[in-house]
């Protein structure tokens, strides 16, 4: 069978979204109980059918597929949510270090980097992302490929090492030479 045969039996994207997305809706929000929890997993359903429903090789299977991947999808979810739970900012608002006004405008940008260089390299690259490059937290975690919890946790705590580095760094930082640590 040719290539042009073989994609002339496989549904069209725009054909399958128009017939499955309500039923695949309804699924998700029975699963789910959420609007906007059904909204993303059948988003995602679709967005992994775009990326791997080529795959298939019994279109006749195509329905059956596509709800399989869903329930799927909300399985993985919960199991995410159990190990990264979510939580509102208001409700962790004491875990998340301050630095004063007057002590952010006495830094400059080179003194900063200095103190990012000290964090822990597994904070780093989420800190420099959130703070330098202005990527929400959701992007990030798929720059990093690590779940959105493991995100936050990941800058809050890097910004924490980075608030003591700043805090004990003097005024023009000069970088460690002592061999003897």
């Amino acid at each position: 069978m040719s290539h042009t045969e073989e994609s002339a039996k496989r549904p069209d994207f725009e054909g399958l979204v128009e017939q499955y997305y309500q039923p695949l809706y309804q699924f998700a929000f029975s699963l789910a109980q959420s609007e906007s929890d059904a909204c993303d997993l059948t988003q995602q359903t679709f967005y992994i059918w775009a990326t791997k429903g080529h795959q298939l090789r019994d279109a006749s299977k195509v329905k059956s597929w596509l709800f399989t991947t869903l329930h799927r999808e909300f399985l993985e979810s919960r199991r995410r949510q159990k190990r990264f739970p979510h939580y509102e900012l208001s409700q962790v608002d004491d875990e998340l270090p301050a630095i004063s006004p007057a002590r952010v405008n006495q830094l400059d940008s080179a003194q900063l980097l200095v103190a990012l260089g000290q964090i822990d390299a597994v904070y780093h690259a989420p800190v420099a992302l959130f703070y330098l490059e202005d990527y929400a937290y959701k992007e990030i975690a798929e720059i990093l490929s690590i779940p959105m919890g493991t995100v936050k946790s990941r800058i809050s705590r890097g910004i924490a090492q980075l608030q003591q580095a700043i805090a004990g760094s003097p005024p023009a930082p000069q970088p460690k030479r002592d061999s003897h640590e």
